[in-house]
């Protein structure tokens, strides 16, 4: 049998081809992102583009699956892209180091693209780019400081609630009259630091399911 055999049982064979021409950029290798490469390689997506700027780092370890201690020091992109094509050779990956920013000019043209990017403006400068472009795309908001997967939702960006990374997006949304778009984000409150500082703590179980959330709507949307 086949790596995708339980996929083509579950979806269908039309479905699996979808996918296998179809061509997914996720921008954020890390917590969040690196999930939805994960679920996007073994949904069988045959072209994958990743973007980040960062190196793996210890503290990266409790929460991204790239993060190994054999991976520490190296660039997020270049483990991601062994990865997938660990798990599945024959997919294409193009491996991008840079940070995406308004003077992102890229000159390729995805099917979809996920956003998983910490900084406000750099998702600001994404979902720019995808609209000039006509890409459609889907967003994660914040998934620091929570630990209640229940109540992890998806939905336009106009109508979250709560987190206040989605507040600040929703502001200049609103401001620079771009169009609603999909988003994931938390309903929960923030928890309070333990230790304090700038950092915010997090924990893999939600960001893990962000990402998985994040792949679930873009793979739905390239076999509809």
């Amino acid at each position: 049998m086949n790596r995708l055999h339980r996929i083509t049982l579950l979806l269908g064979q039309e479905a699996v081809n979808k996918l296998r021409n179809a061509t997914v950029m996720v921008v954020g290798c890390g917590a969040v992102g690196s999930f939805a490469i994960e679920a996007l390689a073994r949904s069988g997506v045959g072209h994958i583009i990743i973007i980040d700027f960062d190196d793996v780092e210890e503290s990266n370890i409790n929460r991204q699956l790239f993060a190994l201690d054999s991976t520490v020091g190296n660039a997020k992109v270049d483990v991601a892209k062994d990865r997938i094509l660990d798990v599945n050779p024959n997919i294409k990956v193009d491996a991008k180091k840079l940070f995406f920013d308004s003077e992102t000019d890229l000159a390729i043209k995805p099917d979809f693209v996920i956003d998983a990017i910490d900084s406000v403006q750099s998702k600001i400068a994404l979902y720019k780019w995808c609209m000039k472009n006509k890409i459609p795309f889907v967003s994660s908001m914040g998934a620091a400081r929570k630990t209640d997967i229940s109540k992890i939702k998806i939905g336009k960006i106009s109508k979250t609630s709560v987190c206040p990374l989605a507040s600040k997006i929703r502001h200049i949304v609103r401001e620079e009259k771009l169009k609603d778009f999909p988003v994931v984000y938390s309903t929960e409150n923030a928890s309070p630091q333990k230790n304090g500082g700038r950092e915010f703590g997090s924990i893999i179980t939600v960001t893990g399911t962000f990402g998985l959330m994040l792949a679930d709507f873009c793979i739905k949307k390239l076999i509809s």
